[in-house]
């Protein structure tokens, strides 16, 4: 476990390196998928080298990324990469995107990285390892009240109406410092609670081994334990039953 635990965080670190001989340089073209979401020449060369080195390490594992096609594998392992969450703020020079890598097998979650390689930074877990952020130890913050919360989003465009009215008067503070960061802050304390209404599985992957080893606590939107309905919500705990009230006043109001 913790040799697959270093590769990951390996992996992450060199997928973070290829990004950023793209970011921030002029002429970076940028292409736009099906669903019109931006994608990039760093995105999908990230995306390759991380695949090249898990089919070197682990050529019987399975790999699932975000601009890829599936690799199915016989070992029973799984491998979900985000080459860059975030690829609009990549796009615009801001540092807060993320490089994704997460293992799970059939007993679950293995191991979970999210590397912010313009900050010099990466949070990762392994299971049954524990949660760290630069070689320490996480610690969550020791908020209790839902007022008092410093809440995170990737961005409000992605909020379904029957959430709306909750970003004119939030009973939190809101910012949009979202995608893989968003759930960094959370983890490493800067933050109370991070939420995504809506997500894809490779921008969620590192979640359940980093919040089962860190202490917090994760569901979807509805309170479902189960992410892979395509929504998140990462907290320290303390207020995860607030929040989720507050949400659910919300859905019902719609």
């Amino acid at each position: 476990m913790q040799d697959l635990l270093e590769f990951a965080v390996d992996a992450a670190r060199q997928a973070g390196v290829f990004t950023l001989t793209h970011f921030r340089r002029a002429g970076l073209v940028v292409d736009h998928k099906s669903d019109d979401s931006p994608v990039t020449a760093a995105d999908r060369g990230a995306e390759t080298l991380l695949r090249q080195l898990i089919a070197d390490r682990y050529p019987d594992d399975g790999i699932i990324g975000e601009e890829q096609d599936r690799v199915p594998g016989t070992s029973g392992r799984t491998w979900i990469i985000d080459p860059i969450d975030g690829t609009k703020s990549f796009v615009h020079g801001v540092p807060l995107f993320t490089n994704l890598v997460a293992c799970r097998d059939q007993d679950g979650p293995l191991v979970g990285v999210i590397n912010t390689p313009a900050l010099e930074e990466a949070t990762w877990a392994g299971r049954g390892l524990g949660c760290f952020h630069q070689n320490s130890r996480v610690r969550l913050t020791e908020t209790g009240s839902l007022a008092d919360a410093y809440v995170m989003t990737s961005g409000t465009e992605w909020w379904p109406p029957s959430l709306r009215h909750l970003l004119l008067d939030p009973p939190f503070t809101l910012r949009t410092w979202g995608d893989g960061y968003g759930y960094s802050l959370v983890l490493t304390g800067r933050a109370d609670a991070m939420l995504d209404p809506q997500a894809a599985v490779w921008d969620l992957a590192p979640l359940p081994v980093l919040a089962a080893e860190s202490g917090a606590r994760l569901t979807g939107v509805d309170g479902s334990e189960e992410i892979d309905s395509g929504s998140a919500v990462l907290s320290n705990g303390l207020i995860h039953d607030e929040l989720l009230a507050a949400l659910s006043t919300s859905h019902g109001t719609d």
